[in-house]
């Protein structure tokens, strides 16, 4: 194994590797799925996902060479750590890939002694459960800001010299009013974000 990749097992005759390379990651399958089969980041602009991969720690999975899965943490590497992106292509689903990726990550140097592990889920809850999840406590409250039209109108602002309308003039962001045309989609699309 190479240093950057951190697993490797023999599935049905298939060589399967988790490799944390960048480099190595084939962003046209991810961009593909996360834009296109995805639910929680539909359209999401290629450039928006560049930077995503960027800045975060990043796990391809990978039978025989060629990428069938992927995820990636945003982190600090000190305390906390949020898991996003997921996904092992239809293909390769039902031999237990997903699991071993999630509990391939848990248990890389890095990230293992972290105190706070989050992420968000629509339909894959029993598998965040097998790999040590919970509910979040009782007396926490879990919040979020969330633009379900930022992608449709050409993603954010970063980098850019206009001014920003949300911005209260300190440099602090305010947060982004549904268009008035977006009426009951708006709420529709919040509520089915993840």
């Amino acid at each position: 194994m190479t240093e950057t990749v951190i697993a490797s097992r023999m599935v049905g005759g298939g060589c399967y590797q988790i490799d944390t390379d960048p480099a190595r990651l084939d962003i046209a399958l991810i961009d593909h799925f996360l834009a296109k089969c995805s639910h929680w980041a539909r359209d999401i602009p290629l450039d928006t996902l560049r930077r995503a991969i960027a800045h975060s720690m990043v796990f391809g999975l990978y039978r025989d060479g060629t990428q069938v899965g992927f995820a990636r943490i945003v982190t600090d590497q000190a305390t906390f750590a949020y898991l996003a992106d997921v996904f092992v292509v239809a293909e390769e689903r039902n031999a237990g890939l997903g699991q071993w990726l999630i509990e391939t990550i848990l248990a890389h140097p890095p990230l293992h002694d972290l105190r706070r592990w989050l992420l968000v889920t629509k339909n894959a809850k029993s598998l965040y459960l097998r790999c040590g999840f919970a509910e979040l406590s009782p007396d926490v409250s879990y919040l979020e800001r969330f633009d379900p039209t930022v992608y449709a109108c050409g993603g954010s602002s970063y980098g850019s010299d206009h001014h920003d309308s949300a911005s209260d003039g300190g440099g602090r962001r305010r947060a982004r009013r549904a268009p008035e045309h977006a009426g009951a989609a708006w709420a529709d699309q919040a509520a089915d974000r993840h």
